[in-house]
């Protein structure tokens, strides 16, 4: 099985992202587009796991707790590595301390039962689009990242509005011809509230 750590985002928000991607799509139509339904903000991929290796997982993650809720924004947007080379199109989010330490918590957990810990830095952000060419949308085209980044500007306010998360979601991921499909498995409440 093919599992995540991830942060659901608020309807409002979603919605709001999704008009965004209704707007760039046609500027860049070779860009792989995420299905605004299974957008969610990543705290830890864990990769292919033995479906019997799930228990300990989730009796892992359970034991995390905060004593504060995360407040979220969503504004903004920019790419992975960089502009000139993109590889990930991606909406920001603005959060205080509490979102990175529930990250580090999550790693932590999960370090125990062999999982690596990501060498990255923890960078809170929604996939909306990620890119086959290594020179970014369609076949290495400049032509079509000039398209894009006009038709981002053009776009309006990059504000995706806000929310409060108290807890976490282990997803399982389906990848399917048409996009990966997301299972959630198991909910965690990080603020002392009893899992589910």
């Amino acid at each position: 099985m093919r599992v995540f750590v991830a942060l659901d985002i608020p309807e409002a928000v979603r919605a709001a992202i999704g008009v965004l991607i209704a707007k760039l799509r046609p500027a860049c139509r070779a860009a792989r587009w995420a299905r605004i339904e299974g957008v969610h903000l990543t705290l830890k991929f864990i990769g292919e796991v033995q479906p019997k290796k799930l228990e300990p997982n989730e009796a892992s993650l359970a034991r995390i707790r905060s004593p504060n809720r995360i407040e979220l924004n969503f504004r903004n947007v920019g790419f992975f590595p960089n502009e000139r080379r993109p590889r990930v199109f991606w909406a920001g989010i603005d959060a205080g301390p509490e979102l990175s330490a529930l990250a580090a918590a999550v790693e932590t957990s999960l370090q125990p039962l062999g999982i690596v810990k990501e060498q990255r830095a923890f960078s809170p952000h929604l996939t909306l689009a990620r890119f086959e060419s290594q020179s970014g949308p369609g076949a290495g085209s400049a032509f079509a990242l000039k398209a894009l980044t006009k038709a981002i500007s053009e776009a309006g306010p990059l504000e995706f509005g806000a929310g409060v998360a108290n807890e976490f979601h282990l997803y399982q991921s389906i990848l399917k011809s048409g996009g990966a499909e997301y299972t959630r498995l198991a909910t965690f409440h990080f603020t002392g509230d009893e899992s589910r």
